[in-house]
């Protein structure tokens, strides 16, 4: 369809000239009561929201296809078009109908994209709605990363594309924003919306200019982001958008946080998505670990328990400052008392954006009336607390008597939800809104009043005060009696049977009658426009203290729930060490039905690794998992599922678990299973955590069982903190040939042949693998069992009679293929060494030649 104004209808001619602006965005054009939507803008609406799609008249000879949305219920298409992932250019009238000639003016007021939502109607209340940029080379790289929402805004820079990798998948950003032709867009994953910005907008210098600007700073010195160079051109893209998108300013975002990798403990994606953290393996939020702890009393209060999973402490100082404030909570069950204050809080750091944005509605602010009036009964709670960071959120949470006072006397108890219709402002707080109100309700009782009060002033009995739309209000008199009409009386029509007259104290009414109701919305309006910027005034305050509030409400879940879930504060520790006594799953254990078997973890600088056996079933998954659960609970600052924990601070913690295709890259399950562990060989170090589970099991048995015994012993290299669970029972084997190894392994029993899962981490190897009775328990039909059961006696029958005789003197009571990895000498080397060829006559060699000949 031709887009040119030209040959269009001044309508039409006005919504190309906008749509032109937005070509790749769905553009919903207001036209009085709806929304409407035309061409491929219409069709495709019409496809993805299922609405009718019609067409409106001709323009430049063709029929246009229009759909339409109602205004009043814009905001749940909005919603449903942004979890698709499109964009969406909101067009309103600007111009008044009444005085303008041809189409109304209409201008571009916001654009809504997946990533820079601020409606609450829009948004998952306890999930981030970040949009990220990223600029950089093959191997450093700028990451910029802003919640829009909140005003939160931080940059890194990273070393490599894995790591990269891992910082996209702790943010999840909901849009990510990258140079036009950048050569390495195609490594990059796919399943985010991606937008592709001009290569001009990651200008570093100009960037610079614009953060200085935005923050009213000379430098970024003060944010430590002077000597950053990649991470602040991406930052300047993300400041850019955020303005074009909300075409408004952005007083909430006053700070850049420069985040690095040192401060915090690095978690690759296969390991977030193995833990569990904040959604399951089937993309859910049940039976995750932000399920079992989270009970805060407000959403930002789950955000930020979210954000503390995702990104684990190093720093011991602000660890144990966290661990002193829950101690110093569960004193006297003190986080009881805080618990329904922090309630009242609401969602403040929300609030106060849409605040900034200047598209707080009513109801925003009666929360943050709510809130305000919690403040000093929330602070007097926190003067008696002795604890160190405590104190410090308690002089960060500032009161505003002056604010919470001009809300109160302003805002209704229960406001409407739009500020359109009015009824937001209360009675009192202001009189020119109250005469105007007063006048448009009590309209009936003064025409009455003035009826009776111009009967007794003028003796005329017939009388009447009337009003008509066309000649508004009158006094009326019949014809008789118009004769005797006071001198004050203007006439204004002439009837068969009467005259009509008005008087100087009726027109000045019927003025602000006709107009007060227009006059009261309009007024109201901007009462309200005052208020919020009374509250941008204070905002930067609001805003720190809305961070603290969000601070406490963390620390006094992480107490309520250290007691319900029967939590022990972890000791960290300088000397290498992870000692866990009686550890517990903190998810599982929420789940059985039944007491869980908890499990000791004995690691320390002569025993780096466990190779861990045991049936399918067993629990030795359940067993890795939990250490690392404990782990990054302990470097979130919380208390641990156990009976005592001690440590010393990890750096990193991978996971190799489970397996997964990845079709969509073309990868098998072994390729990803390979990927992963090639990530975790190249990057842990003696800090790390690396949990290992069936390693090669992707492959066939000697390869797989060789990858997975060369694997073990880089990580014995590396003196990683390893659990490597395996079937392999080769590898049981290790401890004898390497330092700091350690077999243990999971319990299980035959009772009537079935298998008895007990749970137990026990010292040594397992005696078998109890493979057949874990199928019989999965299902596996009978005959297929007692099969299965014939086939393992030949199988086992044909590999002892594979395996060579013993040697003179040798004793053998394992499968030789026990030893396959074994740095003990082939047989016949080890007979040559104990023969002296000094000794043996010529038949003597020849028959042993022929001996070993037969055998080997």
């Amino acid at each position: 369809m031709s887009n040119s104004s030209a040959q269009h209808t001044p309508m039409m001619a006005q919504y190309w000239q906008l749509k032109n602006q937005h070509p790749d965005q769905i553009m919903l054009y207001r036209m009085g009561d709806f929304y409407e939507l035309f061409y491929d803008d219409a069709k495709k609406a019409a496809r993805l929201l299922d609405i009718t799609l019609t067409s409106r008249g001709q323009s430049a000879g063709q029929a246009v296809p229009m759909a339409g949305i109602p205004h009043h219920s814009v905001e749940g298409y909005l919603a449903k078009l942004v979890r698709l992932g499109e964009s969406v250019v909101i067009c309103e009238q600007v111009g008044d109908p009444a005085t303008s000639k041809g189409p109304v003016e209409r201008q571009v007021v916001r654009i809504v994209t997946p990533g820079t939502l601020t409606d609450e109607a829009l948004l998952d209340e306890h999930q981030d709605s970040l949009i990220a940029a990223v600029l950089g080379d093959d191997q450093l790289f700028g990451l910029a990363v802003l919640d829009i929402s909140s005003g939160r805004f931080q940059v890194q820079e990273v070393t490599g594309e894995t790591a990269l990798l891992a910082e996209l998948g702790r943010y999840n950003p909901a849009e990510l924003l990258l140079p036009e032709d950048w050569h390495l867009l195609d490594r990059l994953p796919q399943q985010r919306t991606r937008q592709q910005r001009p290569a001009w907008e990651f200008d570093i210098d100009s960037a610079r200019k614009a953060l200085c600007q935005q923050f009213g700073t000379k430098d970024l010195r003060g944010f430590g982001c002077d000597g950053l160079g990649l991470a602040l051109g991406a930052a300047g893209c993300l400041l850019q958008y955020a303005k074009d998108t909300q075409r408004t300013a952005l007083p909430h975002i006053r700070r850049l946080n420069h985040e690095q990798a040192s401060d915090s403990v690095v978690l690759d994606a296969a390991t977030r998505r193995n833990l569990e953290l904040d959604q399951n393996l089937s993309g859910g939020r049940d039976n995750t670990l932000l399920s079992v702890l989270d009970r805060c009393q407000t959403a930002m209060g789950t955000r930020l328990l979210t954000r503390w999973l995702h990104r684990p402490l190093r720093q011991r100082d602000a660890l144990e400052q966290r661990q002193d404030a829950i101690a110093h909570l569960l004193t006297d069950y003190r986080f009881e008392t805080l618990q329904p204050l922090l309630k009242h809080i609401g969602d403040t750091e929300r609030v106060l954006a849409r605040v900034a944005l200047r598209s707080a509605r009513p109801r925003d602010l009666a929360r943050l009336r709510d809130a305000l009036n919690t403040l000093p009964e929330l602070q007097q709670a926190l003067q008696s607390f002795a604890d160190g960071r405590l104190q410090q959120l308690a002089g960060e949470i500032s009161q505003f008597p002056q604010l919470a006072d001009t809300l109160e006397r302003a805002i209704v108890d229960s406001p409407p939800a739009v500020i359109r219709d009015g009824g937001v402002l209360k009675a009192g707080y202001n009189s020119e809104l109250d005469e105007l109100l007063n006048i448009n309700e009590n309209a009936a009782q003064f025409l009455l009043d003035l009826e009776t009060r111009e009967k007794e002033r003028t003796g005329l009995g017939n009388l009447k005060v009337g009003y008509n739309r066309v000649h508004g209000y009158y006094i009326e008199l019949p014809t008789r009696q118009a004769e005797q009409a006071p001198m004050d009386y203007i006439r204004r029509q002439t009837l068969k049977g009467g005259e009509r007259f008005i008087t100087a104290e009726l027109k000045e009414f019927e003025d602000k009658a006709l107009s007060a109701k227009s006059r009261a919305l309009a007024l109201e309006k901007q009462l309200y426009d005052q208020l919020i910027e009374q509250l941008i005034a204070e905002l930067g305050e609001l805003q720190l203290s809305a961070m603290a509030l969000a601070e406490l409400d963390v620390l006094v879940n992480l107490a309520g729930r250290t007691l319900d879930l029967d939590l022990c504060r972890p000791q960290f520790v300088d000397e290498p060490t992870l000692h866990i006594e009686q550890g517990r799953h903190p998810v599982v254990e929420q789940v059985l039905t039944t007491p869980f078997v908890a499990n000791d973890v004995e690691l320390h600088d002569d025993r780096r690794m466990l190779i861990i056996t045991g049936p399918n079933m067993g629990g030795k998954s359940t067993y890795m998992r939990q250490t690392a659960l404990i782990v990054l609970l302990a470097h979130i600052g919380s208390f641990v599922p156990a009976a005592a924990c001690r440590l010393s601070p990890v750096d990193r913690i991978f996971t190799r678990i489970g397996s997964s295709d990845d079709l969509a890259g073309g990868r098998s399950t072994f390729m990803v299973e390979m990927s992963e562990t090639a990530n975790i060989l190249h990057n842990a170090s003696e800090h790390s955590l690396v949990l290992m589970d069936e390693v090669g099991r992707g492959t066939s048995t000697f390869d797989g069982l060789s990858l997975a015994w060369a694997a073990a012993e880089q990580l014995a290299t590396l003196r990683s903190w390893t659990l490597f669970a395996t079937h392999y029972f080769e590898l049981t084997a290790l401890p004898e040939q390497l330092e700091h190894v350690a077999n243990v392994h999971l319990s299980a029993t035959e009772h009537k042949e079935r298998i008895v899962f007990l749970h137990h981490v026990l010292p040594g190897p397992a005696s078998q693998s109890y493979g057949l009775a874990v199928a019989q328990l999965a299902g596996v039909p009978e005959v297929v069992i007692e099969r299965a059961r014939q086939h393992l006696q030949q199988l086992e029958q044909q590999s002892l009679e594979q395996q060579p005789r013993p040697l003179p003197g040798e004793v053998r009571d394992a499968p030789l293929q026990a030893d396959l990895f074994a740095s003990a000498p082939h047989p016949v080397v080890e007979a040559l060494s104990k023969i002296n060829p000094d000794e043996l006559s010529p038949r003597k060699a020849l028959e042993l030649l022929y001996n070993w000949k037969d055998r080997f």
